[in-house]
């Protein structure tokens, strides 16, 4: 009780029940403080696997927002539900059997409800990663699927744009198909490929990678962050 006295306590609500919880906390942690066990929605902690998807709204605020719970610090008033399923099944393909070269459009064709979009824009808004989400379904529309695949680079598949959508997209299969897409049939070959597979059995960078396993968090998002691109061409 004395160590609580000295923190900050806030209120927060999950599935309607109220808990004191320490301010600063992020909403997984603060769920565990809570005495919460995780057994579905809790993946890397780390905010790159898109499992912890939470909906919340804040006291006096008509506003329905969406966050990772590793990401997203608690807030006096939170209420709290975590979404650890998203009902957005994902259409069945052989990645053989769909060369865009052969296919006008493949991916309206396997997400044909794409075409329903109202460019709302309320995916974008509801992405973690500041996506621009309906600029990729754009892309798709236009059946441009190395566009789609650029725009969606960084998807965690977390599923809050789809759950927002009242178009009922699902954004986030639709973009790891193009980029599976891309990867397979647009990408060239790298030349450099066989000699960075070999570089990695001799161990060349060994030394670097132990150098990363020191790193802190912030470390690390900073030189993902950071991180440059080959040219492609």
């Amino acid at each position: 009780m004395a160590d609580q006295e000295e923190q900050n306590m806030i209120d927060i609500y999950v599935m309607g029940r109220r808990y004191r919880v320490p301010e600063g906390l992020t909403i997984m942690t603060a769920l565990e403080y809570a005495g919460y066990k995780y057994v579905r929605g809790c993946g890397c902690r780390g905010g790159f696997c898109g499992a912890c998807s939470t909906v919340y709204r804040k006291e006096d605020d008509y506003k329905l927002k969406m966050d990772l719970a590793c990401q997203t610090a608690v807030e006096d008033g939170m209420f709290l539900v975590q979404l650890p399923f998203v009902p957005a099944l994902r259409e069945a393909y052989e990645i053989e059997d769909v060369d865009p070269g052969e296919k006008d459009n493949v991916l309206l064709d396997l997400y044909p409800e794409i075409a329903r979009c109202v460019s709302c824009n309320t995916c974008s808004k509801a992405c973690p990663q500041d996506i621009e989400v309906m600029d990729y379904v754009q892309a798709a529309l236009r059946g441009d699927v190395e566009r789609t695949a650029k725009l969606s680079f960084d998807c965690l598949h977390c599923g809050l744009c789809s759950i927002r959508c009242p178009a009922d997209i699902k954004h986030y299969h639709l973009a790891q198909l193009a980029r599976r897409l891309k990867g397979r049939y647009l990408d060239l070959d790298s030349s450099e490929l066989e000699k960075r597979i070999k570089e990695l059995e001799e161990g060349i960078y060994t030394e670097e990678y132990e150098e990363m396993l020191k790193m802190t968090i912030d470390e690390l998002k900073k030189c993902y962050e950071e991180r440059k691109f080959e040219e492609e061409g």
